[in-house]
């Protein structure tokens, strides 16, 4: 297999939204071509690609899986991609290392939403595609509804090579417009047949449909079907290769995974209408950049080229170490070799190299241009990064993946455990490029922040299973501030004597509210000596570390101005630290009188909504006591919100859009600026802080 003719390559992601078939539809395609010898499915947790435990509870694919078979001369390597909103950046980043793409359509709900984003991402990599309407066994199946949708959405010409026989539990088998024959299928084996009486009607119009839709295309074809009626079935196959990969119209054909109807005949499709490496390569050519002098540089996927792959997925497992999956795209690479990782500068040793059948690791001698490998415990190499020849090297472009959504603060069960989590989650943030960690240093929390409310909770179940590491997770607290309004005095007197030395400090300052953002300022402006130099810092010191929790809710105080102007010390007693306790007991006092106020931290929020949830998305923002600046419309189809929103109603959004949406909404925020809070909220917060202390202090 390692040696086979790029030309007979096919390198395929199976995409669609969540629960349209991709795991089945894999799965059935590994059967019919004799990988597997048994058909696995979802309910039993026995499907080859869905192999991670998370995945057979959840009845969901949660992290892309490699495949591969071999069919009538083709290898056809498969990908099977998660659908699921909170994993599709997964997806996007392995389809830069696919030619081709088959979509899958659900014949009862149509295209959703993440369907029409997995293309969007496709077409990103100018990745031709065909269709597989699924589900045609199913009560409610409509064929050619799931074509119309397709067109408008999508906005490119549907053009069926199948129809089927029958629906719903009367759906039987397809009939094959190419070589008009029908096929009738019986528990998953197929039998040729006549073409059905009821159904003969719709295979001559869509038949004409597709065989006026190759003539058009070369005026020689359009002069010869206009002057005989009709074209021969070399001429259909050729017109219908080129059409798909010049996307002029998209391929559809339709089955049931499930059942094991029409997947011989999508395995025929897709290896006619999806291209191989070398053709992929004119449609779109391989170039990245020379590293030594930032030179474009090109690849083509011929074994004499030098050695150029892309490593486009990262598995960390505890037992066999980090498992590096890349496309080769030139050259070849064997294993016991060393490789240069051209993105960091570092080479890397290749001890045995392995195609994957799903979690089953098959060792292989070589992988050659434009196949599919994974290598075990390379030390430097990560998601995106280009392994190359060292004397021609080369780096390819990596996939930028979107910023993660949603945050949640996360703390181990078991105390003295931080530091175990922090390495642990180190080494699930290597196989998902979509997660970040950190540790904020204001509130002292550990965030662990991702695509969604689902996404981290499987990394959290993962992060247990492979590491030992169990976490609680809780909404983050939100950085509020305290700061005065009008300016006020105070005086800070300690005095204490207990036998022997004393101690005294007494100070005298006046607090005055700066503008917004204005921080912290210190003024000396005592005279005549009444509090001596030595001790005026240590008045200061004592204000920094009260201001650090403030005397509302204990947030730090900002934009207030302090001026020292008086005072008095005991020639004996005086100390810093008198001066110190002097300083922090002025401050508290003079803001109980200065009408203390809490900010809230306020964030602009851009959120890109389809037209139809517009006013919803609004609406929500309003109730959020959210302050929309504008709404600028988008291609495809879509608004721009631009808004001021504040941050603690904003820490579950990612949820709510995704619900508002139907999974089509996408937003981004950053930090815009503290406004004071109102006061019923700030009531809320400051019994929460008060009921929080009196538990502290109950244990």
């Amino acid at each position: 297999m390692s040696n086979i003719d790029v030309d007979k390559i096919r390198n395929i992601a199976v995409i669609a939204h969540g629960g349209a078939g991709k795991t089945s539809l894999v799965e059935a395609m590994l059967y019919n071509s004799g990988s597997i010898d048994r058909l696995g499915n979802i309910e039993d947790g026995t499907t080859t690609t869905d192999y991670e435990p998370e995945e057979i509870e959840r009845k969901m694919t949660v992290t892309s899986s490699v495949a591969f078979c071999s069919w009538n001369g083709y290898k056809i390597n498969l990908i099977d991609t998660p659908g699921f909103i909170n994993f599709v950046e997964d997806s996007r980043g392995c389809l830069k290392a696919v030619d081709g793409a088959i979509i899958i359509v659900s014949a009862i709900s149509g295209v959703k939403a993440e369907t029409e984003k997995m293309w969007r991402y496709a077409s990103e990599f100018e990745i031709p595609g065909i269709v597989f309407i699924n589900k045609m066994d199913k009560d409610n199946a409509n064929f050619y509804r799931a074509i119309g949708e397709l067109e408008k959405v999508f906005n490119i010409e549907a053009l069926p090579l199948q129809v089927p026989v029958g629906v719903g539990n009367s759906f039987i088998g397809i009939v094959d417009l190419i070589k008009m024959k029908s096929f009738k299928f019986n528990n998953g084996k197929a039998e040729e047949i006549d073409i059905p009486s009821d159904v003969r009607s719709q295979v001559e119009e869509y038949r004409k449909k597709l065989v006026e839709k190759i003539a058009e295309a070369d005026d020689s074809l359009l002069e010869k079907y206009l002057e005989e009626g009709g074209l021969s079935d070399e001429e259909v196959i050729k017109g219908v290769r080129e059409g798909s990969l010049t996307k002029r119209f998209m391929p559809v054909t339709c089955g049931s995974a499930n059942s094991n109807i029409g997947i011989p005949q999508l395995l025929d499709i897709a290896a006619l209408c999806l291209p191989s490496p070398v053709e992929m390569a004119h449609i779109s050519p391989v170039r990245g950049k020379n590293p030594k002098d930032g030179k474009e540089v090109e690849r083509k996927p011929l074994q004499k080229e030098p050695f150029s792959a892309y490593v486009f997925k990262t598995i960390a497992d505890p037992f066999a170490g980090r498992l590096s999956i890349f496309r080769v795209y030139s050259g070849t690479l064997k294993a016991d070799s060393n490789v240069l990782n051209a993105s960091k500068g570092t080479k890397e040793r290749v001890g045995q190299v392995f195609y994957l059948m799903g979690k089953k690791q098959i060792p292989v001698q070589t992988v050659g241009p434009g196949e599919i490998g994974v290598v075990a415990k390379l030390k430097e190499t990560f998601t995106g990064d280009t392994l190359s020849d060292e004397s021609n090297q080369i780096v390819f472009e990596k996939v930028k993946f979107a910023d993660p959504l949603i945050s949640y603060a996360i703390e181990p069960k078991s105390k003295g455990d931080e530091e175990k989590v922090g390495v642990s989650l180190s080494r699930i943030l290597e196989e998902d490029p979509t997660l970040r960690f950190q540790r904020d240093e204001e509130t002292k929390e550990m965030l662990l922040s991702g695509m969604g409310q689902v996404h981290l909770e499987v990394t959290l179940e993962r992060l247990k299973r492979k590491f030992g590491v169990e976490v609680i997770m809780k909404t983050p607290k939100v950085p509020y501030r305290e700061t005065i309004k009008v300016s006020a005095k105070a005086q800070g007197k300690y005095k204490k004597q207990s036998g022997g030395r004393g101690q005294y400090g007494d100070c005298h300052i006046q607090l005055d509210p700066l503008p917004r953002g204005g921080g912290y300022e210190f003024v000396d402006k005592v005279v005549g000596g009444a509090i001596p130099r030595q001790y005026i810092p240590a008045v200061e010191k004592g204000i920094v570390e009260t201001m650090q929790e403030g005397v509302i809710a204990g947030y730090p105080i900002v934009d207030f101005k302090v001026t020292l102007f008086d005072g008095t010390y005991h020639t004996v007693d005086s100390s810093e630290m008198a001066f110190k306790i002097a300083g922090s007991m002025a401050l508290k006092k003079a803001i109980q009188d200065a009408k203390p106020v809490l900010l809230e931290p306020i964030m602009k929020a851009e959120v890109i909504t389809p037209d139809d949830a517009l006013g919803a998305i609004i609406g929500d923002l309003n109730s959020k006591r959210g302050r929309v600046q504008g709404v600028e419309p988008q291609a495809g189809g879509n608004q721009k919100i631009t808004c001021l929103v504040p941050m603690s109603e904003m820490l579950t959004y990612a949820n709510q859009l995704h619900s508002l949406t139907s999974g089509r909404g996408l937003y981004s925020m950053e930090f815009s600026h503290y406004e004071e809070m109102p006061a019923h909220l700030t009531q809320k917060i400051v019994a929460e802080r008060q009921a929080k202390k009196e538990k502290e202090n109950q244990k």
